[in-house]
């Protein structure tokens, strides 16, 4: 069941340029319908099957968030489904997906700005070490930006520092990256508003809106 008085208080929030993304993983359709009645059209999810199975159920005019970790060997799944994939975070997986997208897939590099090792994606080195070598280059793949999870800690200051770091990556690829190039993908439940402090583009709200999983 949606929090709908939560969904529109945190769309009032937030700024105009900041995009919502609602994140339905684990939640019935229903649920997804309920949210769409109320305007809401960007989704996301991070279990593959699940991702294409809603998307058969439901209205074609959602853009669907690949949002979780993504495994290469289910690039092809994605690709022909997703608006956005946000969890780029290995040069295998890029080229993964540029093999099996046809049209133009948008896409996130994400970088590893927390504290814990079970989080995924580049460093900021490695990140520009790939993209010297053209490593993160392919005319089936559009690079809108970058992503990033904070540590999970009540530790308020930590968490601004390491938004603010994932933004100043972006700031010094922009230049060099072309006008598309226009995404900074952080911020969830817990820490959105920090998040946009620091200059998010793009938070990914899930348990706020549609309770606990």
């Amino acid at each position: 069941m949606v929090n709908l008085d939560a969904l529109n208080a945190i769309r009032a929030e937030l700024p105009d340029h900041v995009t919502l993304v609602a994140v339905s993983k684990t939640k019935p359709v229903s649920d997804i319908r309920e949210a769409y009645a109320e305007g809401v059209r960007d989704f996301g999810e991070n279990r593959v099957q699940e991702l294409v199975e809603k998307h058969g159920e439901l209205p074609d005019d959602i853009r669907w968030h690949a949002i979780g970790h993504l495994q290469t060997n289910k690039a092809k799944h994605v690709a022909g489904i997703a608006h956005l994939v946000h969890a780029v975070d290995s040069t295998r997986l890029y080229s993964a997906l540029s093999k099996y997208a046809s049209d133009s897939l948008d896409v996130l590099l994400q970088l590893h700005i927390a504290t814990e090792s079970s989080k995924h994606g580049f460093s900021r080195d490695e990140l520009v070490k790939a993209l010297d070598e053209s490593l993160l280059s392919s005319p089936n793949l559009n690079i809108r930006g970058v992503m990033g999870m904070a540590t999970f800690t009540n530790n308020t200051t930590q968490v601004a520092s390491e938004f603010r770091a994932l933004r100043n990556v972006y700031d010094q690829l922009k230049p060099t990256m072309g006008p598309e190039f226009d995404t900074v993908s952080m911020g969830m439940s817990g820490d959105w508003r920090i998040a946009v402090d620091e200059g998010s583009t793009m938070v990914r709200v899930g348990s706020a809106i549609f309770g606990l999983r």
